[in-house]
């Protein structure tokens, strides 16, 4: 086990190396730069800036020293936020996306496998139908259209709830933004919990567990559970990066601090640093996700060897 952790960690190397060039490179290739405006600035003001950034020097060479800098895990000075590092920026942003996005995945781990759960032992009665046209819903309607209609009703006409904000995370100002997040994952978990339930429920071993007379808790929760998981553990491995990783919509929506709204600023004013900081994040978060969700394999399925 440890060897095969210690190779899949190695293993990442050329991986995030692949993903630092090509993203380097593309973003140097779009029209534009970080200090085009619509008022162009002085000539002087902007070589003392090119010459500060590096922006100067041969494209290879910036190339060379951000992954100089890469190394020693430093993302370099933002071009937008000139008060701020990008690692500052990420100490403050980070933590805010992952309690948000955490928080999210819970709601939607929980509320999807007991929708799930209880469609697959109604199947095809009246209960698995509302749920699955629920989850149907769920999976089309996007967050961008989730997020007007919950903020109009529960904010704007019946004032229950804040509209926007993060106020140091309280709670009242993390129900709209949890619940936009977590719905489509609820969506997404509940079908996939009821399509994979229904297979364990109909497999010998479960057959059997039920002859010897065992009773539903154990049938249902203790062998078969543990089989219908294994296609929500797969589909947690990218879906977790996605939301502790910030997401770009809700964020805006909502005016959270996170990385997601970060991202958009970034993207949207040539913050070169900004842009790839980013995007190494997100791919380390995929990268890591991915190999817990190998590891859980191991766990849940015994079949499943890394020795």
């Amino acid at each position: 086990m440890h060897r095969y952790v210690l190779g899949r960690l190695l293993g990442a190397i050329p991986t995030l190396f692949l993903i630092v060039t090509i993203s380097f490179f593309l973003i140097r290739i779009a029209p534009g730069g970080p200090f085009d405006l619509e008022r162009p600035l002085e000539a002087k003001v902007m070589e003392n800036l090119n010459r500060i950034y590096h922006l100067d020097q041969p494209l290879w060479n910036q190339y060379l020293l951000y992954l100089k800098s890469i190394a020693a895990l430093d993302f370099g000075p933002s071009f937008y936020f000139r008060d701020f590092t990008i690692n500052e920026l990420f100490a403050q942003s980070l933590p805010i996306s992952i309690q948000l996005g955490l928080t999210a995945l819970c709601v939607a781990l929980f509320v999807g496998g007991v929708l799930g759960i209880i469609a697959a032992l109604r199947q095809n009665q009246a209960t698995d139908y509302t749920v699955m046209t629920a989850a149907t819903l769920g999976v089309t309607i996007p967050n961008f259209v989730i997020a007007p209609i919950l903020t109009l009703t529960l904010g704007v006409w019946l004032g229950w709830l804040p509209v926007g904000g993060w106020n140091g995370g309280a709670f009242l100002n993390v129900i709209l933004p949890v619940v936009t997040l977590a719905l489509p994952q609820v969506a997404v978990v509940a079908r996939l919990t009821r399509g994979s339930m229904i297979e364990a429920l109909r497999s010998n071993h479960v057959r059997t567990a039920r002859a010897y007379g065992l009773s539903n808790y154990m049938v249902i929760v203790v062998h078969a559970l543990r089989g219908a998981v294994l296609p929500v553990v797969s589909y947690l491995g990218p879906a977790a990066a996605a939301l502790l990783t910030g997401s770009v919509v809700v964020e805006t929506i909502f005016g959270i601090p996170g990385i997601g709204r970060y991202f958009v600023q970034g993207a949207l004013n040539r913050d070169y640093t900004l842009v790839m900081g980013t995007v190494v994040v997100v791919a380390c978060f995929v990268i890591l996700f991915n190999l817990i969700v190998d590891l859980l394999y191991a766990l849940l399925d015994p079949r499943v060897r890394y020795d």
